[in-house]
């Protein structure tokens, strides 16, 4: 084999090699997005069926919940959340559902990017929510009807995926009789107070406070436009303008 010959065919071999990393590459960034996918599906099974404590091992030990004005931080803020608020008020403590409770959390439109490096991910999203007490169940009989944008981060420890922070903003309610249109201002309350003055309250106050319906503000996209590949630019200045 002559010496050109050589070269020619190690550089086949660079080439193909370095086509084939990418390959792989792009194949495990895809296996990524399909468990980051997985795992907030999964989160939205859970909460159907108030399995708070499998809610919350979904979590990193310094992950985050954004929820109703609060951002509850780490595991103790995570268990405060989902455990000492939700599973109490909701299902009186069980891990579980109960009868003639309704929490059906459907999630749907999610784009996910994933890091170059693979060790994070980010994802928006939406739920559209169904929720109440039967009539028959003991308890606050009342049925409502919810919407909210989900905009997350993930991390990849020990090669699994684990929510990092879990942003909720809900958009708005209204009750099951009357539907959106009628939904009373602020119907439900953004956190006030933080933990430990509040027991169940927030580590930390959202600034500046979300509104919900009939205030329209955008949450912000953690991506680009994709065709433009600018960054999307949001104008919420008529967001909040009929509020007295």
């Amino acid at each position: 084999m002559s010496r050109k010959e050589s070269d020619f065919n190690m550089n086949d071999i660079a080439a193909l090699t370095a086509r084939i990393d990418k390959l792989e590459h792009e194949l495990a960034i895809q296996q990524d997005i399909q468990k980051v996918r997985c795992l907030q599906y999964t989160y939205g099974y859970f909460i159907d069926k108030s399995q708070y404590n499998e809610v919350v091992d979904l979590f990193a030990d310094d992950g985050d919940v954004w929820f109703l004005g609060g951002i509850y931080r780490g595991k103790a803020g995570v268990r405060r959340l989902y455990i000492e608020r939700f599973q109490k008020n909701f299902t009186e403590g069980h891990n579980g559902p109960r009868y003639g409770w309704l929490l059906d959390h459907p999630q749907l439109q999610f784009v996910i990017d994933v890091a170059p490096d693979r060790r994070t991910a980010q994802a928006r999203g939406r739920s559209t929510m169904q929720a109440g007490l039967h009539q028959t169940a003991e308890g606050n009989q009342r049925a409502w009807w919810e919407g909210g944008i989900y905009e997350n981060e993930y991390v990849r420890e020990n090669d699994v995926w684990k929510i990092k922070a879990l942003r909720y903003y809900p958009f708005w309610h209204g009750t099951f009789a009357e539907g959106w249109q009628k939904t009373p201002i602020d119907f439900v309350p953004m956190s006030k107070v933080c933990y430990p003055q509040d027991p169940l309250g927030p580590d930390e106050l959202i600034n500046p406070q979300p509104r919900l319906w009939p205030a329209t503000d955008t949450v912000p996209f953690h991506y680009p436009h994709p065709v433009t590949g600018q960054p999307i630019v949001l104008d919420n200045s008529r967001a909040r303008e009929g509020f007295k």
